[in-house]
Formats: structure tokens, C-alpha cells, sequence
């Protein structure tokens, strides 16, 4: 196993990205410390990952939330000794054209999906500098590359999770940490459940491969980038997306 001996803490773990992240990193040996807003689903993960043979802990925690990200992650970090791989996927939406946006749903996308990230990487740095070891992979999006109508709240994250990546892996790289994003295009999530089926169909036209992606598409990619198989590659955005968008 890839990972093996290694502690990955994942956000956004109780569903979607994030909950098929967690069940992979954990089939390559990760102990995993999820982390998400619903205890339920989180225990239900955690369960499973038990259930086949591995090992993790819940930790409930609501990113937009400073204090619980300080809190919580001080608490995976009593538990486990350490954390060697962060996974920043924790995301949300609030769509709306931007004439008609209320500041509140540009503040909360942009605190969820970008800050986030910032504040779980400054929590856990310090374990991986001290062990000159560490992965942080970053869950952008493919429309933080090419914007999205009505989307400007969430394509402004995403872009920025994209500049957080290439800043923090310049900062970082000479203690042997890297840090990489993986961009999906359009997977097959709660998210996107939500849409029309004529709207489904329509991006799968704009798809060369054919189809939507699944969540175990990202996941292989964060697992890839997590292990000393990547350790050659920093500062990268991987592109997850059927070939939507190329080059």
C-alpha cells in the first residue's frame, strides 16, 4: 500500500469528493481524520474504512468556522502524532448572476471554499515541516480555469485555490512538501444530482470522452498526487475533467 504509515486529513469527507478521497487514500493504507459538518455521515465513513480493515476518526468541523478548523485539527493531531497529506476539498455553492448576488452568499462560498484552505494549511504545516515530509492537495474546479455564468462567487475560489497552490508550493518545496490541486470537470456529485437531465446532457456533449466523471475519478487523482510516486511534481493543477478543457 502507497500510503502506508501515513495520517491524511480530508475536508468536505461526509459526501461526494471528499467521502470517495477518504475510502481511497484509506485502501492505500492512509489512517484517515475526516472531517465535515454531519457526525452521522461522518461515523458511517468511519465505519466502513473499519469495516475494511482500516483505520480513521471523525472530527466534526465546519470550515468556515476558524475556531473549529484550530480546534479540531489540534485534536486529529493528539490523536494521530501527526499529518503527513491534507486534502482541501470542502466546498459549497450559492449561484446567482452577480447583479443579483447578496454579499452574504459571496462571503460564505468565498470562506468555505478558499479560506478554508489557507487556514487548514497554516494548522497543519507545522507537523509536516517538522518531518520534512508532506502532501496538500487542493480541490479546485474546472470553472476556477474557464469562469461560469452565474457561478462568479464560486469560480473566484476556486481560481484562487488555484494561485493559494502554486504560491504555497514555491514557500515550501525545499522541505520536501508538495503542493498540488486537482481540477474535476463535471462529476456526478449531490451538487450536481441537482441539475436538469437536459442540462446533464448537454455538458456530456461538451465531454470528448462521453461521459460524466465519478467521484472515484478525483479520488485516484488525489491519491496519485499524495504518494511518493508524485514526489517530482509541485505546484501542478491536474486536470480531472473527460477532456472539457485542454491544454
Amino acid at each position: 500500500m502507497k500510503l502506508a504509515g501515513r495520517v491524511a486529513l480530508v475536508t468536505g469527507a461526509s459526501q461526494g469528493i471528499g467521502h470517495a478521497c477518504a475510502l481511497a487514500l484509506a485502501r492505500e493504507g492512509a489512517t484517515i481524520a475526516a472531517a465535515a459538518r454531519n457526525r452521522e455521515k461522518l461515523d458511517e465513513l468511519v465505519a466502513a474504512i473499519a469495516a475494511a480493515g482500516g483505520q480513521a476518526a471523525a472530527f466534526v468541523i465546519d470550515v468556515a468556522d476558524e475556531d473549529q478548523i484550530k480546534s479540531g485539527v489540534k485534536q486529529a493531531l493528539a490523536q494521530f502524532g501527526k499529518i503527513d497529506i491534507l486534502v482541501n476539498n470542502a466546498g459549497i455553492t450559492r449561484d446567482q448572476l452577480v447583479m443579483r448576488m447578496k454579499r452574504a452568499d459571496w462571503d460564505a462560498v468565498l470562506s468555505t471554499n478558499l479560506t478554508s484552505a489557507y487556514l487548514c494549511i497554516q494548522q497543519v504545516i507545522g507537523s509536516m515541516l517538522k518531518q520534512r515530509w508532506g502532501r496538500i492537495v487542493n480541490i479546485t474546479s474546472i470553472f476556477g480555469q474557464t469562469g461560469q455564468a452565474g457561478q462568479a462567487n464560486y469560480a473566484a475560489s476556486k481560481a484562487g485555490l488555484i494561485g493559494l497552490t502554486m504560491a504555497m508550493a514555491r514557500e515550501i518545496a525545499s522541505r520536501n512538501i508538495t503542493v498540488n490541486a486537482v481540477a474535476p470537470g463535471f462529476i456526478e456529485t449531490s451538487m450536481t444530482a441537482a441539475l436538469s437531465e437536459e442540462l446533464k446532457q448537454t455538458a456530456v456533449k461538451q465531454i470528448p470522452l462521453g461521459r460524466v466523471g465519478s467521484p472515484e475519478d478525483i479520488a485516484n487523482a488525489v491519491c496519485f498526487l499524495a504518494s511518493d510516486e508524485a514526489s517530482y511534481i509541485t505546484g501542478h493543477v491536474l486536470n480531472v475533467n473527460g477532456g472539457m478543457l485542454m491544454g
